[in-house]
């Protein structure tokens, strides 16, 4: 069994030997389970149905977006065959208006959406994964001509059928959800219908990995090819109500610890964890340079979601129309996929939502003791509300490192470390038997 060792060059570990962090043996069988002839066969019928424009004909058998949902559909039922009732499966619709922008027709947007109910009926967590099945060419709204999509984005949709197929099988404690949105490239228009209603419904939605783009590795006019990094988008400051938290984060020097960006380096850790020679590459913007992508109205409305995207984007293969110039080929084909490459990255979404959907709930009430001037750190916290886990673990990094750099187990409630809050910050997480932890909790003043 693989043992990944989590080490700290810059930290004397002077109080404890150092702690081991193994994989979990059922996460290893979901993520050897990837396959590229099915990523490739998913990739092939997505192309098939000529364009997936949001606008495109709703009622053609063949050809557009109405018969590309159908299809998703019906993969998604096929396998929820093997989840024994836990898995529903439905299309969220609404007719939607011309709004003098990108909707120039009365349009039928809808999300098809797959969720694998959990085994705990108590635990209303749910954990995300999306991509957007719509695509275009260089004209936007240009809902004739052939755009493919093949990795903008059926590479993100093909990832959430060949998950659904995976994780069908699956008993976790915790649901998760998986969604293919519409009206992406007309502004985003389905995840905002879905946040809005995760919103109004009060989701407990702890995560969203929304995939935009995962198989491509060479960069267009560089041509520097990359196919084992992947890059994670996500927000330090939350944009939700951070008129109401700002004072807060600067007093405590928090500034790079929203939520988003704590489920960004949940997801490296994980991530890194069951795929071998591989890189999780943070990023600290919420999306590519003034870009966007489904995950930000999630992020608007307070739910932590981040963008996992390839290293190097083509733009030769990106948003063009199907043609050759001076010997170039362009447009989105499946030929310029790397195949290995996305394997990878669809083996790091299972990993991370396994890992989520089999953890405890986050401990609560976190409190970090500030009354006295100490260069010991005490914290302590609420026991987690379910019920088999094997302790906690405290985290720590330097105030100038991206990722935690140290984990201390314990059974108890509460901790004393020799390090000082001044140099370092400090969270807590919920570990199972298994070794599947929840995700992180910042401690508050006590």
């Amino acid at each position: 069994m693989k043992k990944i060792i989590f080490t700290l060059s810059l930290i004397p570990i002077t109080f404890q030997a150092q702690q081991i962090i193994r994989q979990d043996p059922e996460i290893v069988k979901y993520v050897s389970q990837v396959n590229t002839d099915s990523l490739k066969a998913h990739i092939n019928a997505l192309v098939s149905f000529g364009t997936r424009h949001t606008m495109s004909s709703a009622t053609d058998p063949k050809r557009g977006i109405g018969a590309a949902k159908k299809w998703v559909l019906k993969k998604f039922r096929n396998y929820s065959k093997n989840a024994e009732g836990r898995m529903e499966i439905f299309m969220q619709s609404q007719l939607i208006q011309p709004d003098g922008k990108r909707i120039d027709r009365p349009t039928d947007l809808g999300n098809v959406i797959a969720i694998i109910h959990g085994t705990n009926p108590d635990d209303k967590r749910l954990f995300m994964m999306s991509g957007h099945l719509d695509s275009r060419v260089t004209d936007v709204m240009n809902i004739k001509d052939n755009a493919p999509g093949a990795n903008d984005d059926g590479s993100g949709v093909a990832a959430l059928i060949e998950s659904a197929r995976i994780l069908s099988t699956s008993k976790f404690p915790a649901s998760i959800v998986l969604v293919a949105f519409s009206g992406e490239e007309q502004g985003l228009l389905g995840s905002k219908m879905l946040a809005e209603k995760a919103k109004n419904e009060s989701w407990q939605l702890e995560a969203l990995l929304n995939n935009d783009m995962i198989s491509n590795n060479l960069s267009s006019e560089t041509n520097l090819i990359n196919g084992y990094q992947l890059r994670v988008f996500s927000e330090g400051l939350p944009q939700y109500e951070l008129d109401k938290k700002a004072s807060e984060i600067r007093k405590f020097g928090l500034e790079n610890d929203g939520d988003s960006r704590q489920l960004a380096r949940y997801i490296k850790e994980v991530g890194e964890r069951y795929t071998d020679n591989f890189q999780v590459k943070l990023i600290y913007r919420n999306d590519r340079f003034l870009r966007g992508g489904d995950h930000t109205p999630f992020v608007e409305k307070g739910f932590p979601a981040v963008r996992l995207t390839e290293f190097n984007e083509n733009f030769n293969h990106q948003h063009q129309d199907i043609r050759k110039e001076n010997g170039v080929q362009y447009g989105d084909l499946p030929q310029f996929m790397d195949f290995d490459y996305f394997k990878k990255n669809v083996g790091i979404n299972i990993a991370v939502l396994a890992n989520l959907a089999k953890s405890p709930s986050k401990p609560e009430n976190v409190k970090i003791e500030a009354d006295k001037l100490t260069n010991f750190t005490t914290l302590s916290w609420e026991k987690s509300r379910s019920e088999e886990i094997a302790g906690y673990y405290v985290l720590m990094r330097e105030t100038d490192a991206s990722i935690w750099q140290k984990k201390t187990f314990t059974k108890e409630n509460s901790i004393s470390l020799p390090y000082s809050k001044d140099n370092y910050f400090f969270a807590v997480q919920a570990v199972t038997i298994s070794g599947n932890e929840s995700l992180i909790v910042v401690p508050k003043v006590k």
